[in-house]
């Protein structure tokens, strides 16, 4: 792990929980792909409101990303890269975007917490994460739906 502020929370985790002592580094990451998006989210993680995240399969494959597993760990920053929280996954679902429902929308805990805010800025998001690989966004689209508990 290369992020010392995040090594330094892992170490801390590891610490209060050594029946983890043995599963792999956690992936460090940050949600979104802008500073203000990216720091909102991870106080929303933070303060235990968000407990979900929404990948394009497409993406994923693009930039040759594994799905997220059930049980994993995963150190959550700011844009900057400072540690914020750590999360494990308890779910992962494979959904096409039309299938997207409030009651998941309301756990990504993002905005006003509807259907409509979830598909305005994922359908955002997703238009400019495929245009790299000159790809477009589409309601068939499948999205991997991961959810997760904060646990430090």
């Amino acid at each position: 792990m290369d992020n010392a502020s995040a090594r330094n929370m892992w170490g801390d985790y590891l610490d209060a929980h050594l029946e983890h002592a043995f599963v792999d580094a956690p992936k460090v990451v940050h949600f979104c792909d802008n500073k203000e998006d990216a720091d909102t989210c991870a106080k929303l993680v933070k303060k235990g409101i968000k407990k979900a995240t929404s990948h394009s399969l497409l993406g994923l494959q693009h930039h040759n990303e594994p799905l997220p597993k059930m049980g994993d760990f995963k150190v959550v920053t700011n844009w900057d890269g400072k540690a914020q929280c750590i999360v494990r996954i308890t779910s992962v679902k494979l959904r096409p975007f039309f299938s997207i429902d409030a009651d998941y929308a309301k756990l990504e805990g993002e905005g006003d917490k509807s259907l409509d805010y979830w598909k305005k800025v994922h359908w955002e998001y997703y238009t400019r994460e495929l245009e790299a690989f000159e790809r477009v966004p589409k309601e068939s689209m499948i999205i991997v739906c991961e959810e997760f508990e904060k646990v430090f």
